[in-house]
């Protein structure tokens, strides 16, 4: 995977694959880390902060947190995202609409999950010019759009 060196255009959105990396220690964590401090411009979504509840609950399931850790990692996530250390991304049936015409689009040429559609469809919604993901499968899609700076994978 190429480095991430520096996100130059904004606004920037962020998968779940990159919101799990600023809460749980993975590889890359502090090269993403280091990417975005002290930026303002930073969009994430509640699917985002749900699917990173599943990967907590996952990763608890598979013995590989301590229940309480799963716990403690989405309080703060939750309350990142209530205080607004990020930006909001809404879903909206605006933003369903537009994740259906992705699919059937994008997802007609290269595997696009129903998720990362709405990822992507939010990303366009709230302007972003950067999503930063660490899903090579999502980044491919991402990129045949041509409008979005694709970091991370």
């Amino acid at each position: 995977m190429p480095p991430i060196v520096r996100i130059e255009s904004s606004p920037v959105y962020l998968d779940t694959s990159a919101l799990v990396k600023l809460y749980i220690p993975e590889p890359r964590s502090d090269e993403l880390e280091a990417a975005i401090v002290g930026r303002r411009d930073l969009f994430v979504s509640d699917l985002a902060l749900t699917e990173l509840c599943s990967a907590l609950a996952r990763r608890s399931r598979e013995g590989d947190m301590a229940p309480q850790d799963t716990e403690r990692v989405y309080r703060r996530a939750a309350r990142d995202l209530s205080e607004r250390s990020f930006r909001c991304a809404e879903l909206t049936p605006r933003v369903h609409r537009d994740a259906e015409r992705l699919l059937l689009s994008i997802g007609r040429d290269l595997p696009l999950r129903a998720a990362d559609a709405l990822h992507l469809a939010l990303a366009l919604v709230v302007d972003a010019r950067t999503l930063v993901t660490f899903d090579a499968a999502f980044a491919a899609a991402a990129a045949r759009l041509g409008s979005l700076d694709v970091c991370g994978a």
